[in-house]
């Protein structure tokens, strides 16, 4: 796979995916190359690790229950608490962070019940107490990664996240399908609807509505900014009293050096911070410069702040809703 095809693959189709009965006969189209050479491409950088998977990014508590969570672990204990909590299949993301809170994990189930039974069987399996931080408000998840270097964003707007009815069992069917990725087969919704018992018309219309909806943030190719190079990446929190928290999680969202932003409750006393924001860059001294800039910009100086590198990766999948 040449350099150029490389780069289209991993960078033009993170959203936007085409949702047909043949979509990489589609793709192999737009970029003037043939079907095998699209499938062969997409399965090389999935080996590479590269890429996590070709698929839906759901968003966060539309399908099921989720939160972030942290641990304040020893660190001669560290390597051996984030084994325990990554052999939880619900534990998809699971980060070493410098931080007296220094295990960072992301956790997602079915419903909200079986999240709250999960938290409480990895306290245990772990041996020490953790945070809970669940989404309250989001104003930026995106959850693309453009390689071209930054991209402007559209206004950001503030939702607030509320639990969602659990979902049926023919669209659950569906969800443990699509949170392992699309075959990568010239008819993938095809060989989906087989293996959940519908036609592949209704697999395309459950994926069009969940994607008009804002059930799927976004369709297509998953990268995996570490293996591209993207290396220093940096959890910014504010404490931002309530009344302007929403004011300026729109306007850090609206920068395009964040990937992320959101509000999330504090836990005082152990955590003051009610406003998160993610950074990636190359070097650290990069996103050190992006932070200062940002707190200057935005009148944060006077605000609370900590920014949590990260330093090892013990997991990172996708989310497991079903």
């Amino acid at each position: 796979m040449d350099d150029a095809l490389e780069f289209h693959l991993l960078n033009d189709f993170q959203r936007d995916f085409p949702l047909c009965p043949a979509p990489f006969a589609e793709l192999a189209a737009r970029l003037g190359v043939a079907e095998k050479a699209v499938l062969g491409g997409l399965e090389k950088l999935r080996r590479e690790g590269k890429i996590s998977r070709v698929g839906a990014v759901f968003a966060p508590k539309r399908i099921g229950a989720s939160t972030l969570a942290a641990m304040a672990v020893p660190p001669e204990q560290l390597a051996a608490v984030a084994a325990a909590v990554n052999r939880f299949p619900e534990v998809n993301h699971n980060y070493e962070r410098e931080h007296r809170y220094n295990l960072w994990f992301v956790v997602t189930a079915g419903s909200e019940g079986r999240l709250q039974a999960t938290l409480g069987a990895i306290e245990k399996a772990a041996g020490y107490p953790l945070l809970a931080l669940p989404l309250l408000e989001e104003f930026h998840i995106d959850l693309g990664f453009p390689l071209q270097g930054n991209v402007a964003k559209n206004v950001a707007t503030a939702r607030e996240v509320h639990p969602v009815a659990p979902i049926g069992e023919a669209e659950r069917r569906l969800v443990s399908v699509l949170q392992e990725g699309l075959p990568l087969f010239i008819r993938p919704f095809a060989l989906i609807a087989e293996r959940i018992g519908a036609s592949e018309n209704e697999v395309l219309a459950r994926i069009g509505n969940w994607l008009e909806d804002g059930a799927i943030k976004r369709f297509g190719v998953v990268v995996r900014h570490h293996e591209l190079g993207y290396t220093a990446n940096a959890m910014l929190v504010h404490d931002i009293p309530d009344e302007r928290v929403s004011e300026l999680g729109r306007a850090l969202a609206e920068e395009p050096a964040v990937t992320l932003c959101y509000r999330r409750p504090r836990k005082l006393p152990d955590w003051p911070y009610n406003l998160f924001c993610m950074i990636h860059g190359r070097e650290r001294a990069e996103v050190e410069s992006i932070i200062a800039d940002l707190r200057q910009r935005h009148g944060l100086n006077d605000c609370a702040h900590d920014v949590l590198f990260s330093l090892t990766r013990f997991k990172q999948n996708g989310a497991r809703y079903a």
